[in-house]
């Protein structure tokens, strides 16, 4: 993990914000992770990650609740936030932006739910995005999505 809050127990939240902020729209996640900090204090443990997917299980392993904020590429309009509970079900394989190198998100998910080390609450949400090319900055649209997303967040923790 590049940057996270000081660690909680198991029944800590875990908000696992995934993106690199120099590919344009993927840096969604880092945004939520900033703005997310001041709000949210000492209720959740925020860490902000590249995504590789076995850093993304070590980090929930033994979480009863871990939240995901991710970049999207589906084809839906730029800054639609696209919810999954990935306790309960799959996660498309060819939503998020990875390399064809690259374990992610989708299959962390997958082989965490094979190994029983799901936390008991996963939601990911994933903002679509259209620009990842070099270059900081998300567009307008993501950036809208991010503030839907950290309002979601923000009250879904109380």
């Amino acid at each position: 993990m590049s940057e996270a809050n000081q660690g909680g127990g198991p029944d800590r939240p875990l908000i696992l914000c995934i993106g690199n902020t120099m590919r344009g729209d993927d840096g969604a996640g880092p945004a939520a992770a900033d703005r997310l900090r001041p709000l949210v204090g000492d209720r959740a443990d925020i860490e902000v990650s590249w995504g590789e997917g076995t850093e993304l299980m070590q980090a929930w392993q033994g979480r009863a609740q871990a939240i995901v904020v991710d970049a999207a590429t589906s084809g839906a309009e730029t800054g639609t936030v696209h919810v999954f509970n990935a306790a309960a079900e799959s996660l498309p394989r060819d939503f998020f932006c990875y390399t064809t190198h690259r374990f992610g998100l989708a299959e962390a998910v997958e082989l965490a739910r094979q190994l029983g080390e799901l936390p008991e609450r996963l939601t990911i949400y994933a903002i679509e995005g259209t620009n990842f090319d070099l270059g900081e900055g998300v567009s307008a649209a993501v950036d809208a999505g991010v503030d839907r997303v950290v309002e979601r967040i923000t009250a879904a923790l109380g």
